[in-house]
């Protein structure tokens, strides 16, 4: 095998006195995370698709960074949250770009709706889109004060501001309602300062929605980097796909259109007041709106619809029509004067063209759905979005961002190495099998190079796995009351330190509230709740009470979540010593997407258990059980409250993809490693 010179450059970077040891003291040399970065210096030189898996400890954030950076090309890297892209760009980068002496410019980019609008903001300092709940006013007053002395205007700066606040849309422009190159803060404009600095770095860090929310050039700012880009590094790749379902597809909202007639009245009132009855034309488009609402009755569990036909599951047809019918005529109603119109200014021309857009995108949905399409309706208490979205991403990858062909029966890349970039995609779970394919296949990236990299920790004596027998039947009335009862007994035994994983937002509710009761108002415990507080915020909380001597007036805590909760939380050392999963996380088999991926598989013979369920909730338990070993040191225990994982032919699959832990097989050997925890502990 010849070894390249970026190859060289690579191990010597990683060597024990390397410039890595150099600058940082307490970097260890690793044989996997010297691998994994070989391979992406291989990829780069070569100029190939690479998929690793590198296991929890691994270090794959360096194994993938040093191998780019000193590759000289420019590089764009995606992370999976901006929480993650905050970090990264934050710490991850400049420590390791100080290490390795590379004078190299930075810049990160996030969408448009992470960015003040200084428009916006002017707008409702003036009143004209003034909230009324003192609350949002206060927030609101913040983010004027914070807009006078940001440089970057990106909200993530202001840690008191939940990116779920009302004040969030207020403050932030989206692509229909930016009035581009005619608003008076064109030159200041934050989200254009933004991709201008991203343009002429040599490293931007961006996460996966921006990379799919629009491809096209004008907007997104992404495609203008692909072209320039050597090396394009996609980490926490397992979200991929999911993410780029969301955003490949077409969606329509109740929100769009209501909000499209109150820009319309807005921009007629100053460009083509009396030339139309506008207030009427508007209010009429609301109404319609409005109607189609009330047509699709209450929301149902899960806020969602299947729509396989031309009306979603479970509404009555004729209604549904007649009311959508009736949409498109309001909406084209409005946009018959408007046409004529357009041309006495660049408002009502941007007003116009966004409505035919909705009009055209309001007709798609009229229509029936494309076989290789899944859609469904999202129904709130007051809103509706209408959804359409392909299977997966693998057309989109292979057409629209990789730019070649990758040939299945050789595994190799047949692309001119003269042109277009490296792509690394990674993540600690993307498969149980060799090839990967749980991840590989719907990606598109067939043909790929792929590469495993097992995790450095002692998972046999570090960790132990405890499936809890006789137990309720997951789903039963009294199985969130038990998973309650596990969790506090082993909480109380250690002081806290207990996070418990659901994988339904019921079972959260059900579960936290036998916890409290259990524990009562003044008990030795907190219970700290997802959605209670910004996740942030829970998680400081948590950390705090873990590292906390255990003095007689601290309090430990339990965090009950669910969800992002799952996956890219680090709580490392002795903060967290149990993990707790109240049952298999299978995919929801009532979610139209799960629907449409299972009728695709049984269509061409395969088995949609086998084939897909199974492996998405390997995947997702081998998330959740990654929370609990983030170190060399660390020690756990994680209980899976199902029996299935014991009693049932497939609990053994699901087994071997989590990590190689000691199976605790009665209450006596759980308890008793509780105990040891708990020294432990004490003895540090």
């Amino acid at each position: 095998m010849v070894v390249s010179s970026l190859q060289n450059a690579v191990l010597a970077a990683f060597s024990p006195d390397g410039s890595l040891s150099v600058a940082e003291p307490g970097f260890r040399p690793r044989a996997g995370q010297t691998a994994m970065a070989s391979a992406v210096a291989e990829a780069i030189e070569n100029r190939e698709v690479l998929v690793v898996e590198a296991g929890t400890g691994v270090g794959k954030t360096y194994a993938y960074l040093v191998p780019a950076l000193l590759s000289g090309q420019r590089l764009l890297v995606s992370t999976a949250t901006k929480a993650l892209q905050d970090q990264l760009f934050a710490r991850d980068l400049p420590r390791l770009v100080g290490a390795l002496g590379l004078p190299l410019r930075m810049a990160r980019l996030k969408g448009r709706s992470s960015y003040l609008c200084l428009e916006r903001l002017e707008r409702v300092r003036q009143g004209k889109t003034a909230p009324q709940d003192p609350q949002v006013l206060r927030a609101v007053a913040a983010v004027e004060r914070w807009s006078k002395i940001t440089r970057t205007g990106d909200l993530g700066e202001l840690s008191a501001l939940d990116e779920r606040s009302p004040v969030v849309p207020l403050v932030t422009s989206t692509k229909d309602n930016c009035v581009g190159s005619d608003c008076a803060h064109w030159q200041d404009c934050h989200v254009n300062l933004a991709r201008q600095e991203a343009m002429q770095a040599d490293v931007v860090v961006i996460n996966h929605h921006l990379l799919f929310a629009d491809m096209d050039v004008r907007e997104s700012g992404v495609a203008q980097l692909l072209p320039s880009t050597g090396v394009v590094v996609i980490d926490e790749a397992h979200q991929l796909n999911d993410i780029g379902v969301q955003f490949a597809g077409e969606t329509l909202s109740s929100q769009q259109l209501i909000g499209y007639a109150r820009d319309v009245l807005r921009s007629t009132s100053v460009h083509a007041r009396g030339m139309a009855d506008w207030l009427v034309l508007c209010a009429t488009l609301e109404q319609a709106m409005r109607e189609l609402r009330l047509q699709a009755g209450k929301p149902p569990v899960g806020g969602r619809l299947p729509w396989q036909g031309v009306t979603p599951q479970g509404l009555d047809a004729q209604r549904w029509r007649a009311a959508l019918v009736h949409l498109g005529q309001s909406l084209r109603a409005l946009l018959t004067p408007l046409a004529v119109m357009e041309a006495m200014a660049a408002d009502l021309q941007r007003v116009y063209e966004r409505g035919a857009e909705l009009l055209t995108r309001l007709a798609r949905f009229a229509a029936a759905a494309d076989e290789d399409c899944v859609r469904w309706l999202e129904v709130g208490t007051q809103q509706l979005r209408m959804l359409e979205s392909p299977l997966s991403i693998a057309r989109i990858m292979r057409e629209r961002l990789l730019g070649r062909v990758l040939d299945e029966e050789n595994h190799s890349d047949q692309r001119n190495l003269d042109k277009g970039a490296s792509w690394i995609f990674t993540s600690a779970t993307l498969g149980r099998d060799a090839q990967l394919s749980w991840f590989v296949e719907p990606c598109g990236l067939r043909g790929a190079r792929v590469l495993k990299v097992d995790s450095p920790f002692d998972y046999p004596r570090q960790a132990g796995l405890y499936i809890p027998q006789p137990f309720a039947a997951a789903g039963s009335a009294q199985h969130s009351q038990q998973v309650a009862q596990l969790a506090l007994d082993g909480a109380q035994r250690l002081g806290g330190r207990t996070l418990v994983l659901t994988t339904t937002l019921k079972a959260l509710n059900s579960i936290s509230a036998a916890l409290r009761n259990g524990l009562g108002l003044f008990g030795e415990l907190e219970v700290l709740v997802q959605g209670e507080a910004p996740k942030l915020a829970l998680i400081q909380r948590f950390m705090a009470a873990g590292a906390a001597p255990q003095a007689p007036s601290a309090r430990g805590c339990i965090l009950v979540a669910s969800a992002t909760f799952w996956e890219g939380v680090d709580l490392p050392g002795d903060v967290l010593q149990l993990v707790v999963i109240d049952k298999l996380p299978f995919p929801p088999p009532d979610d139209p997407l799960v629907e449409a991926r299972s009728r695709q598989l049984q269509s061409v013979g395969r088995h949609a258990f086998q084939d897909y369920m199974l492996p998405e909730a390997a995947m997702a338990l081998k998330q959740g059980a990654g929370r609990l070993i983030r170190s060399e040191t660390d020690q756990g225990v994680l209980a899976v409250c199902d029996a299935r994982l014991a009693t049932m032919a497939y609990g053994a699959e699901l087994v071997a993809a989590l990590p190689p832990m000691q199976l605790l097989l009665s209450q006596g050997e759980f308890e008793a490693r509780l105990e040891a925890l708990a020294q432990r502990r004490d003895k540090a």
